[in-house]
């Protein structure tokens, strides 16, 4: 397993006081990145199964608030077959477990039997334009999406909301997601930051892509309205 960042933090990906795990190689190419180093697949120091789940164990003190272990990335489910052995192991030891996932993985249902809390992005609802600006269309991210919600899944959706690529529609989110059973289902509203801008080795592309309040409150509204529940972390 390749990891290029690890730290703790409370109650921002996923629930309590958490380690949180970096994983290395990302699929997708958002210009707006905060951890750019972390696109590469070669970038990051290698761990054994074991030495991961050792250092989750030793940390045992430090979940307290309900916490436990997350795997995020760049994009954690590339690394699919060792992610699933530490999850494995993770839960074999009671340690609260939670990945945070673009949502494109094949393999994304089979991952999720292994995670107590799971957090999907879900960037924009029209394929081809987030193919125009990440690389990747959005049929898996929805496949999955909708396997989730068909079969009652705990599900923390967050939509990162930068100006002159998704927020000119809420409307258009709320018409997708209102389509299926969202009662396990919560949605957060992640406003552009430019925290990672100086990590970037290339330049940076992202122009203009700050939300004001009222993009905001037009997001919360459309989705209150919609039925659709919010959450704020």
């Amino acid at each position: 397993m390749k990891i290029f960042a690890k730290g703790f933090n409370f109650n921002q990906d996923g629930p309590g006081n958490r380690l949180v795990y970096h994983l290395s190689g990302c699929n997708m190419h958002c210009p707006w990145c905060s951890n750019p180093e972390g696109m590469s697949a070669t970038t990051g120091k290698l761990y054994t199964v074991e030495q991961a789940v050792e250092e989750c164990k030793s940390c045992r003190p430090m979940f307290f608030g309900g916490g436990g272990v997350t795997f995020t990335g760049g994009e954690a489910t590339l690394q699919v077959d060792e992610l699933i052995q530490v999850l494995q192991r993770l839960q074999s030891e009671g340690i609260h477990t939670a990945i945070e996932t673009n949502g494109t993985a094949e393999r994304l249902p089979e991952i999720a039997a292994y995670v107590d809390y799971l957090i999907m992005d879900f960037k924009h609802p029209n394929s081809h334009k987030l193919q125009q600006i990440t690389g990747i269309g959005n049929e898996r991210i929805k496949h999955n999406f909708e396997y989730f919600c068909k079969n009652g899944r705990q599900l923390h959706v967050r939509i990162p909301l930068i100006n002159d690529f998704n927020t000119e529609d809420p409307w258009a989110f709320a018409a997708y997601f209102t389509k299926y059973d969202t009662k396990n289902v919560r949605f957060e509203f992640l406003q552009y930051h430019e925290y990672g801008k100086d990590k970037w080795k290339t330049p940076y592309t992202v122009t203009n892509g700050y939300v004001s309040a009222e993009q905001v409150n037009g997001f919360e509204g459309v989705f209150t309205e919609s039925g659709l529940k919010i959450i704020n972390t």
